[in-house]
């Protein structure tokens, strides 16, 4: 079952993965993973821990290549041009596929200067332009009322789900296409949970967005397309309620209905 199956009319895939295996050195641990994840849309990754999640989400921007001893075979494509093989520099990718990590991770630096990074990195210096930029950016991440009297502050000083909220906005200002989001509110309150929900259900209006979430009511919250993932094999992929309410395959009914995992 795939989602261009399923909904009317042509849908645009911003990202199509096909026939993904990936290796730490010897052990293969992703095995022939193909998806075709549709452009402003939410789609969800689930599945038990060690399923093979982050490692596929992080072939969606070239993470991996990070991380010594691992190997890929497959292709993803972004707009119809292959990632690995059509850009020499990963950062081109990385601009404009980005990510926010489970852990919120700002810099040591004040409020301002945590989204302000990634313009002077990429060469912007006009004050007014980085300005606008960060007020913008902190505007789409629900966090600007909250913060426009202390941008000058630490952002060490924020609490945890504002420092959540303040990597997103980070991730915002670089002007990406697509936002990966590795179980972004697994640390988090309730309150603050919601608040990222929320966030993610606006930003998709403008963005294309991939999230790994452990919790799968948030994934029947907040995706319009899930995969379900077991020992590294996509198991199932379908419109999130669809795959929730009618699953065609045993493993993903188990899974969902609390049987394992």
């Amino acid at each position: 079952m795939t989602a261009s199956e399923k909904r009317n009319g042509t849908p645009v895939y911003k990202l199509v993965v096909r026939d993904i295996d990936f290796y730490y050195g010897a052990n293969k641990v992703l095995h022939g993973i193909s998806m075709d994840i549709e452009k402003n849309r939410v789609t969800a990754l689930i599945g038990p821990s060690g399923c093979g999640k982050s490692t596929f989400l992080r072939t969606l921007n070239r993470m991996n290549e990070i991380i010594p001893d691992t190997r890929m075979t497959g292709v993803v494509t972004l707009d119809g041009k292959d990632i690995y093989r059509d850009f020499n520099d990963p950062s081109t990718i990385r601009t404009r596929i980005g990510m926010v990590f489970q852990k919120s991770n700002p810099f040591p630096k004040s409020i301002f200067d945590n989204i302000a990074y990634g313009l002077k990195v990429n060469g912007i210096k006009d004050k007014a332009i980085i300005r606008t930029v960060v007020e913008d950016s902190l505007k789409r991440a629900f966090l600007w009322d909250e913060v426009k009297d202390i941008l000058d502050h630490n952002a060490y000083m924020l609490s945890g789900g504002q420092q959540q909220r303040l990597c997103i906005a980070r991730a915002l200002a670089i002007r990406p296409e697509v936002i990966l989001m590795d179980e972004p509110a697994s640390a988090l309150d309730p309150l603050s949970t919601s608040k990222i929900e929320d966030l993610i259900g606006e930003l998709k209006k403008n963005y294309t967005i991939v999230i790994v979430t452990h919790n799968m009511q948030q994934a029947a919250r907040i995706s319009d397309y899930t995969a379900f993932f077991y020992e590294g094999v996509m198991v199932e992929f379908g419109p999130t309620k669809e795959l929730f309410t009618k699953p065609d395959r045993k493993k993903t009914e188990d899974y969902i209905t609390g049987r394992f995992g």
